[in-house]
């Protein structure tokens, strides 16, 4: 493995700290029914997450040993996220509350933190005790939101480049989440402006200084979710590369990324490509800020609503009844080289670019029903924007496996060359014509988790034809399609407890969604 390393990892002294073997029949593989069958199971524990890799294609490739053996193995469960495993090994789920014992943990000096949080402690993580998201743990942390938005000076006749263009204003709205009005409403400008009712206007005599007084107004208002529209791929890779077109002339905007959480450890842009079945193939740039959640409501609505425009003024339109103010991009420049009264007008249009956001969140729900899903399936928040349904599945399957004492293998993907493609349900064309008496039609609701679910269909209860007369006939199902499946009596399988276990937590949801009285309450429990 050290002729493997890369970067840091040259620098430790040992690559593998431990290895565990597991006692013979106490884990199994999810992959087919298995009698209880005694298979020995070896845990590896490395130094750093990024030697997983590393050390599962070691024992895919086979090690080779002094006697010239070579010893090649599955591997079990080594493409699960760091911070995923933590999460799953210590029973912690996605945006839940955690506690904290007394004595368990010691407050950090203020001159020895690391970090800009206002509590900062050294706790060890097997004394954190997680909440399961009921009764009172099922109410949602006020946390910070700031939405907001950009103008740049363009040229006329051009698209605004960093390079070339300057950030002329940046507004900003500030919430709580579950309040029903902004705490600050504040506009930076680049020259003098005209005060606005409700709002504080700072103006700048240089871009530098503004961008620096954003900068410090975000570390101050310290918000735990940035928002707004297209923030993702327009406004934040923006200002970052406007702050670094501005560096030579302005050395103290090297600085200007340092918004993290975690002190010395300056924000990151990337080029990425999010493709998913369910969503389709989409460019993005992913801004990671540590210690704060980037959420961009344009992708939101792309992935779930069919609109005929995603404009911020058609969606605020569709469903807020409210549109943008009246300002055409083509008179940004103009009213920026104008008066004050001119800086006002765009400031006010700027202010709404930043308000809509947010409307739009509290109108339809978004955040509430984004940290109900990452509870329900049990991943951090980040994922649910930034990737797609598949991790929402595995997190599952991972949390019930540990309960079971399954294990899942880490099978090497195929190449889309070799993929074979799956014959979908048999539809009927419809005999058209014009019928004087009701026709009635039937619909399954949920057709195939209740297939699933009603006969036992999983990976843990296929049966293997060797293995069939090992069971009497009445104790599986045969699929028409030759699968043989052990039926529900004998063994329930993980993929139908799940779904049994979500459909219950969805009764619960709507029942007491019913008789709560606080409109928060009933959004969190529809969010389920």
């Amino acid at each position: 493995m050290r002729e493997r390393a890369r970067g840091e990892e040259k620098g430790l002294r040992a690559f593998v700290l431990g290895v565990e073997v597991q006692p013979a029949g106490q884990w199994q593989s999810i992959m087919g029914y298995h009698f209880n069958d005694s298979k020995l199971f070896i845990k590896i524990y490395v130094a750093t997450p990024s030697l997983v890799p590393s050390c599962k294609r070691l024992i895919d490739e086979g090690i080779h040993t002094s006697q010239g053996l070579s010893i090649r193995g599955q591997t079990f469960e080594s493409n699960v996220p760091f911070v995923l495993r933590f999460m799953i090994d210590e029973n912690i789920q996605g945006s839940d509350w955690i506690e904290l014992p007394a004595g368990t943990y010691t407050r950090v000096a203020d001159t020895l933190t690391l970090s800009r949080c206002t509590l900062e402690v050294d706790v060890a993580f097997n004394n954190i005790v997680s909440h399961e998201c009921m009764g009172i743990y099922s109410s949602i942390a006020p946390l910070r939101v700031c939405s907001f938005d950009i103008e740049c000076g363009g040229r006329k006749g051009h698209f605004p480049d960093p390079q070339f263009d300057p950030v002329i204003q940046i507004a900003n709205i500030v919430t709580i989440q579950g309040t029903e009005t902004p705490i600050v409403r504040t506009v930076f400008t680049l020259n003098t402006c005209l005060p606005i009712v409700g709002a504080q206007v700072i103006c700048s005599e240089t871009e530098e200084e503004m961008l620096l007084k954003w900068r410090d107004f975000i570390l101050t208002i310290d918000p735990d979710i940035l928002t707004g529209y297209n923030i993702a791929n327009f406004d934040i890779p923006y200002l970052f590369n406007r702050a670094k077109a501005l560096e030579k002339q302005f050395p103290s905007l090297k600085g200007f990324t340092d918004l993290s959480r975690v002190k010395r450890l300056k924000c990151s842009m990337k080029d990425t490509t999010f493709q998913s079945s369910a969503y389709g193939k989409r460019e993005n740039v992913e801004t990671t800020i540590n210690g704060r959640i980037i959420f961009d409501l344009l992708p939101y609505m792309f992935r779930n609503h069919k609109l005929s425009s995603y404009s911020l003024n058609s969606v605020s339109a569709e469903f807020l009844n409210s549109q943008k103010e009246d300002v055409h991009h083509s008179m940004i420049s103009e009213l920026q080289a104008g008066n004050d009264a001119d800086r006002r007008r765009l400031a006010v249009y700027c202010l709404k670019d930043a308000y809509l956001p947010w409307q739009l969140m509290c109108k339809l729900s978004i955040l509430v029903n984004y940290i109900e899903m990452s509870r329900v399936t049990g991943v951090p928040l980040n994922f649910i924007l930034l990737r797609g349904q598949q991790i929402k599945v595995f997190s599952m399957l991972l949390r019930k496996c540990k309960k079971s004492k399954m294990l899942i293998p880490h099978v090497n993907k195929v190449g889309a060359q070799e993929e074979g493609g799956y014959e979908g349900a048999t539809v009927i064309d419809p005999k058209k014509a014009f019928y004087e008496t009701p026709i009635a039609t039937l619909d399954f609701a949920s057709l195939y988790p209740s297939i699933m679910q009603a006969y036992n269909l999983c990976y843990s209860t296929l049966l293997h034809n060797q293995d069939i007369s090992k069971l009497s006939p009445d104790q599986y199902e045969k699929g028409p399609s030759g699968y043989i499946f052990v039926k529900g009596e004998h063994r329930r399988g993980i993929l139908p407890q799940i779904l049994d276990e979500l459909l219950a937590a969805r009764k619960r949801a709507k029942k007491d969604m019913a008789n709560a009285t606080d409109p928060m309450e009933k959004a969190v429990q529809n969010g389920r």
